[in-house]
């Protein structure tokens, strides 16, 4: 049963919470520790499951969803935004109210709504925070929550996750991956998009579809506003050199990427995307997380919302860092 949308409504039951040992640069053991010492002192039942193998992370999150629509309780992602998507595949079709404890690099979607990135802090909301309703993206009917992209992204996020691995889960890691990737020569993708009023064919290096009002705020793009309607952003680079791409990155770091020659964003309520040239499969990143997808893609806000445990009175978007 879906739970009431009242703008006071607390969590309610017990915690059921999923998390990821390997995400963020913390020490694991200190953050579960964290997490148990606030919830018990609260006076709240809960259940955590440490997962090790992120392969595994289906699976438990299926458990914990069982478990939290068996006795009316609250399911809880500890991770980052690859593991709270992970999470979220199961929780959105349940209609179980969902928590984050964030604990990834960038934390995009914990920062745009408010949620804060120290552990004792995100716990602390649990018991305190009130449930809203949150927009969630689709992709082929795959859920998304601050973003999905195909194109150069994809391979810079897969890049990414090496150089994590080898050299550890640092924002400059992170950086310095992404860099090193826009060197190479951006693929380039002939792609038919339409929005509904119309096809039209693109030449772009990488196509964002964007959910997450922080990030677009952050590069200056207007179309962040179009989340409060029910709408995504599309963001489209048409850059064909290193040079150009780099420079409209330069610019989108200046919160000024709408001047960057060869980007062109918009609103759209629904977009099917075509390949061209022949192709059996696209790979997709949802959250940081590359998928093979059968074309057509269709993008879409999902119908249902995900209820979300934020602070009181907390404005949507809200980017506190």
């Amino acid at each position: 049963m879906r739970q009431s949308q009242d703008q006071n409504l607390r969590a309610p039951g017990p915690f059921f919470i999923v998390m990821n040992a390997g995400s963020g640069d913390k020490d694991a053991d200190q953050r579960e520790g964290a997490v148990r010492a606030v919830l018990t002192a609260g006076g709240r039942s809960f259940r955590l499951w440490r997962v090790t193998d992120i392969r595994r992370l289906p699976e438990v999150a299926r458990e914990a969803v069982r478990l939290a629509r068996q006795q009316q309780g609250t399911v809880v992602a500890a991770g980052g935004d690859g593991t709270i998507n992970a999470v979220v595949q199961e929780v959105l079709p349940s209609g179980c109210p969902f928590g984050v404890l964030p604990q990834g690099t960038f934390n995009y979607f914990s920062r745009a709504h408010g949620i804060p990135v120290d552990t004792k802090e995100a716990s602390a909301l649990l018991l305190n925070g009130v449930l809203r309703p949150v927009q969630v993206g689709l992709v082929n009917q795959r859920p998304f929550l601050v973003n999905a992209s195909l194109g150069l992204y994809p391979k810079l996020l897969e890049r990414r996750e090496v150089h994590k691995q080898r050299f550890g889960r640092h924002r400059l890691v992170a950086l310095l991956s992404g860099f090193a990737t826009l060197l190479a020569p951006p693929p380039q993708l002939v792609l038919a998009l339409d929005d509904g009023g119309g096809s039209d064919v693109m030449h772009i290096c990488t196509l964002v579809v964007d959910n997450n009002p922080l990030q677009l705020r952050q590069v200056g793009l207007p179309e962040e506003r179009a989340l409060q309607h029910g709408e995504l952003a599309a963001i489209a680079v048409k850059a064909r050199g290193a040079g150009q791409l780099i420079s409209a990155l330069a610019l989108a770091a200046l919160g000024k990427l709408g001047e960057a020659e060869g980007v062109e964003a918009f609103a759209f309520k629904r977009l099917t995307v075509n390949p061209l040239r022949p192709s059996r499969r696209i790979k997709v990143a949802t959250d940081g997380e590359a998928k093979w997808m059968e074309p057509p893609l269709v993008f879409q806000a999902a119908p249902e919302s995900l209820l979300l445990l934020v602070p009181p009175f907390a404005p949507m978007g809200d980017g506190g860092a």
